[in-house]
């Protein structure tokens, strides 16, 4: 007789081992197996999902607060990147360079070599501080080197400013000019061309600021009987503070409009000090452009090459001039009108870290 006893109502089949099989249980069992996987891999999604979910949501944010910091950041600055009156003339971009010079010829001849030589350079004016003019042969020379240096389809323009022995013409207005940008520059004074651009471009994002190379820094000393007296800090003063309140005019951008208002509206007590001086025009400069903005220059980190930096600015006595001429202008002008800042811009082509 068969061991195997076939129990049709319920389905089961027993066999002499005793063991039970039944298709549903098998059919259940195997259920609950794939059950059980598509609830892992479900889970699974869920984790992704809601991990990619947060991650977007900081990412926003990040953006979010990037996005205010910077809108933020223009207008702590006086930045105005959407004003139609930062970009130069449109008849000719670019800038004007404009090179004091006081008996350095090889100096001379070098810079305008360079700065001939650099595509945003429209028109190169060079401002004549001696009591004698200079000579044909010179002026020949360098409009050689200027032809024979421009990288540009259009030859820069080029100039002499004959002004006499008189450092307040420094800043007079310029007939013909045709671009918004001046970079002021001296003779002594070499800026790579792509620090030069970027320094141009900065300019633009902020053309009524006054943006330079060479920061400087004033600060209370002392004040008596009411009467506050201040320092004027070089380089190491800007190191040490971490701030700065002036950038130089030896290497430095300015909008055309402060020739004119330099010319024409500054007092007149200002002008013949200065001229009387001969060591206070970058600091004037530095004054009038604050005084309309009410802003603080910008400080192009960048690095420039100053062939005379052994000249004036070590002789004995340099720094006391200078406190003298600050406090001076600060009596003649009525106020102070400086703003320290802790900003600079850098490129971040030419950095290892952002």
């Amino acid at each position: 007789m068969s061991n195997l006893v076939a129990i049709r109502d319920a389905g089961v089949f027993v066999d002499g081992n005793d063991s039970l099989n039944s298709p549903a249980k098998q059919k259940a069992a195997n259920r609950g197996a794939y059950g059980n996987c598509s609830t892992i891999s479900l889970r699974r999604a869920i984790h992704i999902l809601g991990a990619a979910k947060t991650k977007l949501f900081l990412g926003f944010c990040a953006l979010s607060v990037v996005v205010f910091v910077t809108s933020r950041l223009s207008s702590w600055m006086g930045w105005n990147p959407h004003d139609p009156s930062s970009v130069s003339s449109p008849s000719r971009g670019g800038y004007t360079v404009l090179m004091n010079t006081w008996k350095q010829n090889s100096f001379l001849k070098e810079a305008v070599a360079h700065y001939a030589s650099c595509l945003g350079t429209d028109a190169i004016n060079v401002v004549w501080s001696e009591s004698q003019p200079p000579s044909e042969h010179l002026k020949t020379h360098l409009k050689k080197i200027v032809v024979s240096k421009s990288r540009r389809p259009d030859v820069p323009n080029f100039r002499f400013d004959v002004n006499g022995d008189d450092n307040f013409s420094r800043f007079m207005p310029i007939d013909g000019l045709q671009t918004d940008a001046i970079f002021s520059v001296d003779d002594d004074v070499i800026v790579p061309c792509s620090t030069l651009d970027f320094a141009f471009a900065v300019w633009q994002s902020a053309p009524f600021t006054m943006v330079g190379f060479v920061p400087r820094m004033h600060w209370l000393d002392k004040e008596q009987n009411n009467v506050a007296y201040y320092r004027y800090g070089g380089w190491w003063s800007v190191w040490r503070m971490g701030a700065y309140s002036m950038v130089l005019s030896k290497a430095a951008f300015i909008h055309r409009k402060y020739l004119d208002l330099y010319d024409h509206m500054m007092p007149l007590p200002i002008r013949d000090y200065i001229s009387r001086h001969r060591n206070c025009e970058d600091i004037g400069m530095s004054f009038l452009v604050a005084n309309a903005t009410g802003a603080p220059p910008i400080w192009v980190k960048g690095k420039i090459y100053e062939k005379g930096a052994s000249s004036i600015s070590n002789l004995k006595g340099h720094s006391d001039s200078r406190d003298r001429c600050l406090n001076n202008l600060i009596a003649l002008y009525g106020t102070l009108p400086l703003v320290p800042t802790h900003f600079k811009a850098v490129s971040a082509k030419n950095e290892w870290l952002w």
